[in-house]
């Protein structure tokens, strides 16, 4: 079977592509502004998703009020939150930024109403008797005992995010790995567009096993302590 045509390039071809796409320096800038927007729109979300999670977590109101809003969320494509932000916010650094918000928050704040509802009563119970001010209570009680539940969260939330970045970049912006795949595309250049998607897969791969898991085990290492 011959592979090493026009639609199926071969692994040389891929190769050079790869190569040329590295040295040109183009995935790196392209990289930078993408890894950029994501991180804002993912602070965002994640203030966001903090705030309402514990909200949901402790008040009934606020889970009757945000519960709706938060499922709603999780149906919704990616596709359709990046087109809706094209529309809305056009070219401007907004867009790319809510577009990830809109994608990571949901997921978000439904691992963190799950893990403040999981906490011992006894221990709310307790920082509301000792009167705990709020700084306190965040970093003493809510942090440590969502720790796992938003870590989860985190991961479902980045992956959207991945997704919904690039789907950004090609609809309406002029820079981003996702504007550098669409171009490759329009050039019908297969192997530039799998050379794009293969860089891009390692470094989520990077993140996710590098840096993400590594943060966890360093803020977790206190459960190992203790159950020593």
């Amino acid at each position: 079977m011959q592979l090493d045509n026009v639609l199926v390039p071969g692994l040389p071809a891929i190769a050079r592509a790869l190569v040329t796409t590295v040295a040109g320096g183009h995935f790196l800038s392209a990289l930078g502004i993408t890894l950029l927007r994501v991180a804002l729109g993912f602070t965002l979300a994640f203030v966001v998703s903090l705030a309402v999670g514990i909200g949901m977590g402790r008040n009934a109101v606020a889970r009757r009020f945000f519960e709706p809003a938060v499922l709603l969320g999780l149906t919704v494509p990616s596709l359709i939150w990046a087109l809706l932000c094209v529309i809305w916010f056009g070219v401007g650094l907004t867009n790319p930024v809510i577009a990830v918000a809109l994608s990571a928050a949901p997921a978000l704040t439904l691992n963190v109403y799950q893990g403040v509802a999981s906490l011992s009563g006894e221990l709310a119970e307790m920082v509301h008797v000792y009167r705990f001010p709020l700084r306190r209570r965040l970093r003493y009680l809510w942090l440590p005992a969502i720790q796992p539940a938003l870590f989860s969260g985190a991961r479902i939330g980045l992956s959207l995010s991945w997704k919904v970045i690039v789907l950004v970049e090609v609809f309406g912006m002029s820079s981003g790995v996702g504007y550098e795949l669409n171009n490759a595309f329009g050039a019908q250049d297969v192997a530039g567009v799998l050379s794009w998607t293969m860089l891009f897969a390692v470094v989520m791969a990077i993140l996710e096993y590098g840096v993400l898991q590594g943060l966890e085990r360093y803020l977790t290492r206190w459960r190992k302590a203790s159950a020593v």
